[in-house]
C-alpha cells in the first residue's frame, strides 16, 4: 500500500457460497452509518475547513447535483474526477427500425469511480473484524426486467433476490420481506403470495407497486438452516446497498 494513511475501514468475513471449500470467505464492508448531502457538509466546514457555511455548502451542492441531473437527461456524460457518470439504455430492440418502448426498455444511468477516488482508496486502512454472525444475508439483488444489479426496482415485475439463509419462515408478526422507504420511513411489506420463489439462497418476489423513492429491503426469517427447526427469536437481514424506483 502506498500514500499516507488518512482512513479507515472495518470488514466483516462471510462463508463464501461460490466456491467448495469452507475455508473461503468473503468480506462485507461494514459500514459505520449513510450520510445525506448536510451531514458531509457539516464535516467539510467542521473537519475539512471548507470557506462556506454547510447551508451555503448544502445549497451549492444541491445545485450542482440538480443541473447535473438535468445535462445527464439530455444525452451528456458528466466526469467530476471522481466519480463519472452517464445515460445507458436497457432492453431488447426488436429489428433496427424498433423504436423505444417505455414497456420494454428503460433509461438508466451507470456511475464509476474516478481517477480521484481510486487515488484516494489508495489511503485507507482496512480492519478486520472477524467473521460476522451467519444469520441471513442479502448478497445481490437483480430486477429481472431491466437486468439492474443491486441498483433499480421495477414495480409489479419480478425481483431475484440472493444471499444465504433467505428462506423466510415462521409465525412471528415480524417475519415477513419488507422496502422501507430512505426519505419517510415508509414501510411496505411484500405480501406471501408475491413470494413466488422461497429458497435459503435465493428469493424472486413481485415488487410492490413502490412510489418513486430510495429504497431499503429488510427480511426477517425464524429460519435456522433447518426446515425442521425454527429459530424462537426471529433474524433480521438488510441488503447493504440502496435500491431505487423511478
Amino acid at each position: 500500500m502506498s500514500g499516507k494513511i488518512l482512513h479507515s475501514i472495518k470488514i466483516k468475513l462471510y462463508p463464501s457460497h461460490l466456491t467448495n471449500n469452507d475455508n473461503d470467505f468473503l468480506a462485507r464492508v461494514d459500514p459505520e452509518r449513510t450520510l445525506c448531502t448536510r451531514d458531509v457538509c457539516v464535516a467539510a466546514v467542521t473537519r475539512g475547513g471548507a470557506d462556506a457555511t454547510p447551508e451555503v455548502m448544502e445549497k451549492n451542492v444541491n445545485d450542482f447535483l440538480k443541473e447535473m441531473a438535468y445535462q445527464l437527461c439530455n444525452g451528456f456524460s458528466v466526469n467530476t474526477g471522481y466519480f463519472y457518470v452517464s445515460a445507458s439504455v436497457r432492453g431488447v430492440f426488436k429489428g433496427d427500425m424498433d423504436t423505444f418502448d417505455p414497456e420494454r426498455h428503460l433509461v438508466y444511468f451507470q456511475f464509476r469511480q474516478g481517477p480521484q477516488l481510486r487515488q484516494e482508496s489508495k489511503n485507507i486502512r482496512v480492519e478486520t473484524m472477524g467473521v460476522a454472525d451467519t444469520g441471513s444475508q442479502i448478497f445481490e439483488v437483480i430486477d429481472v426486467r431491466t437486468g439492474s444489479v443491486n441498483d433499480l426496482v421495477t414495480p409489479g415485475f419480478n425481483l431475484r433476490i440472493r444471499g444465504y439463509r433467505l428462506k423466510i419462515v415462521g409465525e412471528h408478526p415480524e417475519v415477513g420481506l419488507r422496502f422501507v422507504n430512505i426519505d419517510n420511513g415508509d414501510v411496505i411489506p411484500v405480501d406471501d403470495i408475491d413470494i413466488v420463489t422461497n429458497r435459503p439462497s435465493e428469493l424472486i418476489i413481485l415488487t410492490p407497486r413502490l412510489p418513486e423513492g430510495a429504497y431499503k429491503l429488510e427480511l426477517v426469517t425464524q429460519f435456522s438452516g433447518n426446515t425442521s427447526i425454527l429459530l424462537k427469536n426471529p433474524k433480521k437481514a438488510q441488503f447493504d446497498g440502496v435500491l431505487t424506483v423511478r
